[in-house]
């Protein structure tokens, strides 16, 4: 499986962006998709995760309220609708695919490359 993560940017505190992860392969569907994110500084944390179905969500509680993952199996893409942005949420987001649902990270087989998030206060 090979992902890549688009839609990062730059956005004023209070603002909205929506992150949009493609991957390739057929086994696109069988995968939970997670999102992580790494500031400068700091260790890579857990953001929200969705599982193969779409059917089971994990969001972490810092985002939980504000950010909405959804998945388009047909296009084999994954979204990340986050809203309410503030300062804290500046990192760079990565997406990444697993087998099973979890929110560790080291479960995760698959990584893409991040974008980068920035919010101005």
């Amino acid at each position: 499986v090979q992902l890549q993560a688009s839609g990062g940017g730059l956005v004023q505190a209070g603002g909205s962006l929506r992150l949009s992860c493609a991957a390739s392969g057929r086994t696109f569907s069988r995968n939970t998709l997670g999102w992580f994110r790494q500031a400068p500084g700091k260790e890579r944390e857990f953001v929200v995760s969705i599982s193969g179905s779409g059917g089971i969500t994990y969001y972490a509680d810092s985002v939980e309220g504000r950010f909405t993952i959804s998945r388009d199996n047909a296009k084999n893409t994954v979204y990340l609708q986050m809203n309410s942005l503030n300062p804290e949420d500046t990192a760079v987001y990565h997406c990444a695919a697993s087998p099973l649902i979890m929110t560790r990270a080291g479960g995760y087989d698959y990584w893409g490359p991040g974008t980068q998030v920035t919010v101005s206060s």
